[in-house]
């Protein structure tokens, strides 16, 4: 069984993506930046996962890392390119192993491109740093995706006392669930996730197709199936859809009371669909959102 370590929403602006996820109700880490041009301003959940806005902060270094074969680089241009500077491009999974992760992509004629090996500081909110490091091994992504997976070592991890960035005014805990949604080609899709995620679909229909996390669930949908579960009313514009893409990231929280507040208070659109609060996608938002308990 897979386990989510992270999750990418590129951005215009992280500035952009701070207002808008405090807005929302969550506390907002200091900007980090990589030392290839881009940077990121995470949301760390009590679950051990995290939301990763990132920025082209850096474009001299972002073009040389892409002409040096950089694949985290090249693939953050590549989902921009398809699908705009805002929006949700990649889980990244944990891993113990990422260069084992690296041979079976290649093995199955899936891989990325060349593993990469990284460092950054994480500044706390007691203002102290530690240096983090990281081994990503890359799947492949078709021409028209807008979406990748990835898996995530961490060789020297994140400071394990996160508990002040951990809490969040909206009573998020963790992750739910994460949605992708395929407009063609369900099969090839279908048949991709479950060699990057090393198992099958747990489920599946006509409509769906459901693969368990340790730590949460990924649902496939089609786009008529998206748009009934998430996006059928209340004005929200129907996602642009490639072959693949990221199209909502589902939350859990203790007390939806709690969260149905903060957003009025911050004077954030949403919307009661069943069981669940969902916010449209916005700046510094790349994706729908949602909350269940």
């Amino acid at each position: 069984m897979f386990t989510i370590d992270h999750i990418v929403l590129p951005t215009s602006s992280l500035d952009r993506a701070r207002r808008r996820l405090s807005l929302l109700g969550f506390t907002v880490a200091a900007d980090a930046a990589h030392p290839f041009g881009t940077g990121n301003t995470c949301v760390f959940m009590g679950d051990g996962t995290y939301l990763e806005p990132l920025s082209v902060v850096d474009a001299g270094l972002y073009e040389r890392a892409i002409a040096a074969g950089n694949v985290f680089v090249a693939e953050d241009r590549h989902a921009r390119a398809v699908m705009g500077d805002e929006g949700f491009s990649a889980i990244a999974l944990a891993t113990k192993d990422a260069r084992s992760d690296h041979e079976r992509f290649s093995r199955a004629k899936l891989s990325g491109g060349e593993m990469l090996e990284f460092s950054r500081l994480v500044r706390l909110p007691d203002g102290s740093e530690k240096l983090a490091r990281f081994r990503l091994a890359f799947a492949t992504r078709g021409d028209t995706d807008s979406f990748g997976v990835f898996t995530c070592q961490r060789l020297d991890p994140l400071p394990a006392d996160r508990a002040a960035l951990e809490r969040h005014e909206n009573g998020v805990s963790g992750l739910a669930e994460i949605v992708l949604v395929s407009e063609d080609a369900m099969a090839a899709c279908v048949e991709r996730l479950q060699i990057m995620f090393n198992g099958a679909a747990d489920s599946a229909a006509d409509s769906h197709h459901v693969f368990s996390a340790s730590n949460a669930v990924v649902t496939l949908f089609s786009t008529s199936a998206f748009k009934a579960e998430f996006a059928a009313d209340a004005g929200f514009a129907a996602l642009p859809v490639p072959r693949l893409t990221g199209a909502a990231i589902v939350f859990r929280v203790s007390d939806l009371t709690v969260t149905r507040a903060v957003l009025a208070a911050n004077d954030v659109a949403f919307m009661d669909k069943g069981s669940r609060i969902v916010v449209a996608p916005a700046p510094g938002q790349g994706a729908v959102f949602a909350f269940e308990e």
